[in-house]
């Protein structure tokens, strides 16, 4: 049953994807978008993905605004970057570890990351499960630890949200890889 209602997710994200695109909510569009759909799903497959936690929707809630504040402020502080007299800020590549079981959450933490102004992951080692970031201004130890505390936070909310241990269940493929 999951995987048929997550199929029908993606089939309807693709629709609204491309009804976006063109711009026009009209019957053509929602069938020339089910086509494509179809097509894309059927033509070429993505590999199953496990879904091993559960999603908490009021955490899920807390995680989205925390991301919109992260994004706000982060592009405030880049802005400020660009425009104020004296040197370039110093940049680093900071490694950080991440205490997330999935490759799924690990993937949209990456995302997170990356979408957040100041930062973009370089290196991912998924088996360690650390990543290599590069900082937009580290000239200061209070710039380095408000980067740490803020991936600190982005972890614990994603395991709030998907990973609490109470609700996991390790997938029938990471069992087998780990006999």
């Amino acid at each position: 049953m999951r995987r048929l209602l997550l199929r029908a997710w993606v089939l309807c994200f693709l629709v609204l994807v491309w009804v976006l695109l063109w711009g026009d909510l009209s019957p053509a569009n929602i069938v020339g978008g089910t086509i494509i759909a179809v097509a894309i799903t059927v033509l070429l497959p993505l590999p199953p993905v496990p879904v091993e936690g559960r999603l908490h929707p009021l955490s899920l809630l807390k995680l989205v605004a925390w991301v919109i504040f992260q994004l706000l402020s982060s592009s405030v502080q880049v802005a400020w970057l660009a425009v104020r007299p004296g040197p370039p800020p110093l940049t680093a590549v900071l490694r950080v570890h991440l205490a997330v079981k999935s490759d799924l959450v690990l993937a949209l933490a990456v995302n997170i990351i990356n979408l957040t102004p100041g930062t973009i992951a370089l290196e991912i080692d998924q088996t360690r499960r650390m990543i290599y970031v590069h900082v937009l201004d580290v000239g200061s130890d209070r710039a380095v630890n408000r980067f740490y505390t803020q991936v600190d936070q982005l972890q614990r909310l994603l395991v709030k949200t998907f990973e609490r241990d109470a609700d996991w269940q390790p997938s029938a493929e990471k069992e087998v890889d780990a006999s």
